[in-house]
């Protein structure tokens, strides 16, 4: 059967519905990665300050984590039909819906990676003349960035699946062809849509591992250096193994 029957017979796999629908898949892409990255980067905003409450004030931390973790239990038809009121149909619904359900993730990664600062490290910046603010910013986020990243890249990965759910309202990028396909029993479209999800979330991952990488050398510098120190031990041990038996001989 040729390409151009394929949209007749409603195969899976079909190229003249990726060229006749080309435009179309395009501004679904555009909108799934544009919801996705400001809800994301919306989410950092909101999360870094609250991290940061949470690890000054430890009676804040059991509240502000404790919030985000209900934020992200309630499940996504519900969250949405509990802003519509605030936001209606509008992709403004979406976007804090997404905003919400990241919190848990990037607080819990930002305030980690806070924790982990080396106490030597800060005593020694104090120790210089550093003000608090110069302090976060010049030593202790950088030193953070691993674990902060790290939340980034799981977040991405979540919001790229979850904003699939916004079709619901009209405004869920690349799952609003998903859905339509699925109503229409349109197999080419639900496929289509549904792997350039999937691609969507692995390049967004390996983007953020490769700018997680690119702001984090020593990170590398240090893997290789525990590597090394492994494979020496590892080494010196099957040396003395060797020598053991002579020993007792």
């Amino acid at each position: 059967m040729s390409e151009q029957n394929c949209l007749v017979a409603n195969d899976w796999v079909c190229g003249e519905y990726l060229r006749s629908r080309s435009q179309e898949l395009v501004d679904a892409t555009v909108q799934h990665v544009g919801i996705t990255a400001a809800s994301v980067a919306i989410g950092v905003l909101i999360s870094l300050p609250l991290a940061l409450l949470a690890r000054r004030r430890r009676a804040f931390a059991g509240p502000v984590l404790g919030v985000t973790t209900v934020f992200y239990s309630i499940p996504s038809l519900a969250m949405f039909s509990l802003l519509l009121p605030l936001f209606g149909l509008s992709v403004t619904l979406v976007i804090t819906g997404l905003v919400l359900y990241s919190l848990t993730i990037l607080v819990r990664n930002i305030l980690a990676g806070l924790q982990a600062v080396p106490e030597e490290a800060t005593e020694a910046a104090r120790g210089m003349g550093y003000g608090p603010l110069r302090l976060l910013w010049e030593v202790e986020l950088p030193l953070a960035l691993p674990a902060l990243l790290a939340g980034v890249r799981i977040a991405t990965v979540s919001t790229v699946a979850l904003t699939t759910v916004g079709a619901i309202v009209d405004y869920g990028g690349l799952g609003t062809l998903i859905l339509d396909g699925l109503d229409s029993d349109f197999k080419a479209q639900v496929l289509t849509a549904s792997v350039l999800c999937v691609v969507l979330a692995i390049l967004a991952d390996l983007l953020l591992l490769g700018v997680q990488r690119w702001l984090t050398p020593w990170t590398r510098v240090a893997a290789g250096r525990a590597s090394r120190g492994t494979r020496i031990r590892k080494a010196a041990g099957a040396a003395e193994a060797r020598e053991t038996p002579e020993k007792v001989a």
